[in-house]
């Protein structure tokens, strides 16, 4: 099965192939999206930089350019990962595909994979949609906001952005470029969260497989070949969680560090805003950037407790006291391996759950209130 024809995946694989992220380069289309986009983030760092040595900026522009900045880093450094690591993607993909095709197959499973199957589409396409409705926020608020700035802060040696007509063409291709930088941020969320909810079905087909092994004790050579099979699925799941956090566990690290930063100043930002209109907008920004991390860390914390009940599923439910030495010895050392979990990590440290989520909430909070007690 082609990636683009898998369900579970193929809406955030058609966004990578269409801007040439996977397969073969396509120059005019970087010349269209990524390379563009890169641009502008250099000039909206060479802004911030101006605007904090210069002193000429107050404190609501700074932490809206800030912010600003650091998201289209963050897509930027997305992307440039992925097409560097363009192959280790493509076969990750290629596996999943594969491995979808296979369970497809399967009657006791099917119910389950259609499920999460429709809960990935939805997933993948409301990311989009929302990025593309917080995108359209981004650039409108500057017709509503007084001081009629661009909606990117950008600072280009020599020309003056603010002047007619050159304030126009910045502000028209800002407003354009914000559509690749959609593509280029969302399908990343999409795609782990896609990824980790086909890693639950595979933790699932296998839990069936381990609940029916008692059928095949009226042999001893179709037991043990069972058994055998079943070492063999689960030892490929954990190589696919591993795979899995070896493609993210970076990028995800310097996400914690970022948006946790951010969320405190944007949460500052908040509580000295004065403006109906720019309360409403880092509003949304604060949303997003808590709709983006809850989607990670809730889906990593699935994949981490269902691993868990691979043991469980086993030891309760095959009957496996009744069968032979030798047998009883793989199932020991499957239950033994169930109980470390699987789990992706932030920076190969530390592991994402809820309750790292609920931590970087509670510094982020802790970090506000700090700085909020000196502004006063």
């Amino acid at each position: 099965m082609l990636i683009e024809n898998c369900p579970i995946i193929n809406v955030n694989v058609k966004v990578w192939l269409f801007w040439a992220y996977l397969r073969k380069p396509k120059w005019y289309s970087y010349l269209l999206g990524c390379i563009p986009v890169t641009v502008l983030n250099v000039f909206q760092f060479m802004n911030l930089f101006h605007v904090i040595m210069s002193g000429t900026g107050d404190m609501n522009k700074i932490i809206i350019d800030a912010y600003f900045t650091v998201l289209y880093f963050n897509l930027v450094l997305r992307t440039s990962f992925l097409m560097g690591n363009r192959r280790k993607f493509e076969v990750f993909l290629e596996g999943i595909a594969d491995e979808y095709a296979v369970l497809e197959n399967q009657n006791d499973i099917r119910p389950l994979m259609d499920r999460l199957t429709r809960r990935a589409r939805i997933l993948s396409k409301s990311n989009l949609w929302l990025g593309a409705f917080i995108s359209a926020c981004f650039v409108t608020y500057p017709l509503f906001s007084p001081d009629n700035g661009l909606p990117y802060g950008v600072y280009v040696p020599g020309v003056d952005v603010h002047a007619s007509p050159i304030y126009e063409i910045v502000f028209l291709l800002q407003i354009y470029l914000t559509f690749p930088a959609c593509c280029m941020y969302i399908p990343f969320t999409s795609f782990y969260c896609t990824c980790t909810l086909f890693g639950l079905i595979r933790i699932a087909a296998l839990k069936r497989f381990l609940e029916g092994i008692h059928e095949y004790n009226t042999s001893r050579q179709m037991l043990f070949a069972r058994i055998k099979e079943c070492l063999q699925y689960h030892n490929k799941i954990i190589k696919y969680v591993s795979d899995l956090n070896e493609l993210v566990t970076y990028i995800f690290l310097l996400e914690l560090l970022s948006f946790g930063m951010m969320l405190c100043a944007l949460l500052f930002l908040l509580s000295i805003s004065n403006q109906l209109a720019q309360m409403v907008m880092i509003g949304s920004y604060i949303f997003m950037i808590l709709s983006q991390m809850y989607a990670l860390y809730w889906h990593s914390n699935e994949v981490r407790e269902q691993s868990m009940e691979i043991g469980d599923s086993l030891y309760y439910n095959s009957a496996w006291l009744d069968f032979e030495g030798t047998v009883k010895k793989k199932i020991i050392l499957m239950i033994a391996r169930s109980q470390r979990p699987l789990a992706i990590k932030v920076g190969n440290v530390y592991p994402m759950t809820l309750e790292m989520f609920q931590s970087l909430l509670n510094a982020s909070y802790s970090y506000f209130t700090l700085l909020r007690r000196v502004y006063n």
